[in-house]
């Protein structure tokens, strides 16, 4: 039985401060100044924190969350139980694998940083892109809608049974949120997101032979520890495999309810969230409420991380 989990965010909550905690523990700190020295962020660290512009601008976004993450695993390491599960959002998929043992934490960041610039190639600068968040419509209705839109819209990542995310070109978003707006729903909501490219949709195929050929000079493992597939739950544990669920979920649909449902069916009862933000743990506690879980980003200290741990465990 899996009963402790890891959680790997994707993009959307990166904020100036999210490297506070990782501050304090000198190995999170020495692989911070290497990804630097690398170039991995484009710029130094501190101007990319404390520039929104940099912060949520795709090619630095995905480098610094992956980064973000292994910090923030490194300081709080060494009050970890054993790892049986992890699991990634969309470029945490790629943190996911490095902490499972797949590829080395340098190899992480610098496959984040191709894959953002993959991703980028697919986005025209006159032809921008966007993800809209819509909650409750059933995904069914909302699958169809988006076929009436004739306008490459689709369903990027599916997080419950009423709940999704959209993605496409910026204009038919628009449009695709007022007519959503339109519709006799008492329960509607909407939200756009900051993340201005079509992840995980039909717009990103051409990132894919992009991305396989990074990932053909680089170095995978089979991995120590199972990593679920966002594309559908399913436990991977070799090398060939892992890399292909990274190139397939470029521009298909993450269906990440069914992520937390296998961290259910495996077992898991704790699971903590790396940061930066806490969106996962909130859709895993209420989706599966007696899984205690909370995020790294929730604690003013390492040592309030783990007491919770040390809480939970004992129960």
């Amino acid at each position: 039985m899996a009963e402790f989990a890891l959680l790997c965010p994707g993009q959307g909550a990166q904020h100036a401060e999210m490297l506070a905690l990782a501050a304090d523990d000198s190995a999170a700190s020495a692989f911070l100044n290497d990804c630097e020295q690398r170039g991995e962020f484009g710029m130094p660290l501190a101007q990319a924190l404390h520039t929104p512009a940099h912060l949520f601008a795709n090619r630095y976004a995905q480098p610094l969350i992956v980064a973000a993450s292994l910090a923030n695993f490194s300081a709080v390491r060494a009050h970890l139980p054993a790892i049986d599960l992890v699991a990634g959002y969309s470029i945490g998929e790629v943190t996911a694998q490095a902490l499972a043992g797949a590829c080395s934490w340098p190899a992480a960041v610098a496959l984040a940083r191709q894959r953002a610039l993959a991703m980028e190639s697919c986005c025209a600068a006159d032809a921008p892109q966007a993800m809209l968040a819509v909650g409750g419509v059933a995904i069914a209705e909302l699958a169809e809608f988006c076929r009436q839109q004739h306008s490459a819209i689709a369903l990027a990542i599916i997080t419950a049974e009423n709940q999704a995310i959209l993605a496409g070109p910026a204009a038919a978003i628009v449009r695709a949120e007022l007519a959503l707006q339109a519709l006799p729903n008492r329960h509607l909501s909407l939200s756009t997101l900051p993340v201005h490219i079509a992840s995980h949709t039909p717009l990103m195929s051409a990132a894919t032979p992009l991305l396989a050929a990074a990932l053909a000079q680089m170095t995978w493992h089979d991995s120590d520890v199972p990593v679920l597939a966002g594309l559908d739950g399913r436990i991977s544990f070799v090398a060939a495999e892992l890399q292909q669920n990274l190139l397939a979920q470029l521009s298909h649909t993450i269906r990440w309810h069914d992520c937390m449902d296998a961290l259910n069916e495996a077992g898991v009862r704790v699971a903590l969230e790396l940061g930066p933000g806490a969106a996962l743990s909130r859709m895993l506690r209420a989706r599966h409420r007696h899984i205690a879980v909370r995020s790294v980003s929730e604690f003013r200290s390492i040592q309030g991380v783990a007491q919770w741990l040390q809480r939970q465990v004992a129960d």
